[in-house]
């Protein structure tokens, strides 16, 4: 193996490795992790997947704006998020990354109920100062099981 593929496959790793920060960060509801894993002017757009699950949710832009809708969102939930078939593509300080994310929520006072989706994550990533962050991730759904209402608190 070249130092090339070496430096190659660490930036695909830390690519990947952002996402899990996003994940980590919204499982363990720990806000400066979850910021850790966005550019200042990253734009999340869950619509796609909200659409699928019945109901309308906002493009959010800025970090700032990003962490303090998801963990509000999220606050009553405990969530699981799996990162799965990750795929990058590297164009200098650019990338792309497609994977497949399975997030499980259940009401943290009702663990009776859940909502358990399988979604697309289409993500575009930059690297700013040495490190990989998101700069915009779409997310749509593949499929979902349980109650949608799980997602707006009801």
């Amino acid at each position: 193996m070249t130092t090339l593929d070496l430096h190659t496959a660490a930036d695909k790793f830390a690519v990947i490795d952002t996402l899990h920060r996003f994940a980590a960060g919204i499982d363990l509801q720990d806000p400066a992790l979850l910021a850790s894993a966005f550019t200042v002017n990253a734009v999340s757009d869950f619509g796609p997947a909200a659409a699928k699950a019945g109901f309308e949710y906002p493009v959010l832009e800025g970090r700032d704006t990003i962490v303090t809708a998801l963990s509000g969102a999220l606050s009553q939930l405990d969530t699981t998020h799996s990162v799965s078939n990750a795929r990058v593509t590297l164009e200098g300080n650019s990338a792309r990354l497609d994977a497949l994310v399975e997030a499980q929520h259940v009401p943290k006072n009702d663990p009776s109920r859940h909502y358990l989706m399988k979604n697309r994550y289409d993500v575009a990533l930059v690297r700013e100062e040495g490190v990989w962050l998101i700069q915009r991730v779409t997310v749509d759904s593949v499929w979902r099981s349980g109650d949608p209402a799980v997602l707006a608190g009801v």
